[in-house]
């Protein structure tokens, strides 16, 4: 197989990896990310007791380091999808790691939406979901993207990690030449298309952001 080829084939298992992670963590973690926000005492529905106990499951899940997870996942991984190596497999932690992450990156676009709009809409007689869908959500579009866009490109370089453990993509072929086979040439091409992948998502997610941003 030529070095394009290898290339393409890499290019083609990390997206195979990231864009569902990607696209599962972000509905989830929207959803304990709005949680949090209305469970603070300063949200539309405080819980003191259930605010404390998702912050501090998302502080963990945060905290742990991506290979250690994606060790700890193998029994579920293995439950979900059958097997613990390959790109599907990669699946499973790429999501459990991003979802925390995401959850917090929303609950921040939240509290940067002004107290007054949410005011407004609440003494108009809205219900807190027509407040986070009418009014929360929509305000906090640019920092939503924004967030979006970080963790693609954290994903991009967790599937990286994937690969040392066979998760295929451009890290498996990174690590399985350049490293086990001192095949330099492949180990640069690799980390070239890994920056380029990266800076594309980076500029995209940046000019979608301004396009909505209509403040």
């Amino acid at each position: 197989m030529s070095l394009a080829e290898l290339l393409w084939q890499g290019t083609l298992e990390t997206l195979l990896m990231v864009m569902p992670s990607a696209l599962i963590a972000q509905a989830l973690g929207t959803l304990l990310g709005v949680v949090l926000h209305l469970t603070r005492p300063s949200g539309l529905t405080p819980n003191a007791f259930s605010h404390r106990l998702l912050d501090a499951a998302v502080n963990v899940g945060r905290s742990l380091p991506f290979i250690i997870l994606l060790v700890l996942l193998i029994p579920l991984t293995r439950l979900l999808t059958g097997t613990s190596i390959g790109s599907t497999a990669a699946i499973v932690p790429l999501t459990v790691a991003a979802i925390p992450f995401v959850a917090r990156l929303v609950d921040g676009a939240l509290r940067d939406v002004p107290t007054g709009v949410t005011e407004a809409a609440r003494a108009m007689g809205a219900s807190t979901a027509q407040v986070v869908f009418k009014v929360l959500l929509p305000e906090a579009r640019p920092a939503l993207v924004h967030g979006f866009t970080v963790m693609l490109v954290s994903l991009i370089g967790y599937s990286a990690m994937a690969g040392a453990i066979g998760g295929g993509g451009l890290g498996d072929l990174a690590i399985r030449y350049g490293y086990q086979r001192f095949e330099t040439d492949i180990m640069i091409a690799t980390v070239v298309v890994l920056l380029v992948l990266v800076q594309g998502v980076q500029w995209i997610g940046d000019l979608t952001a301004r396009k909505i941003d209509h403040r």
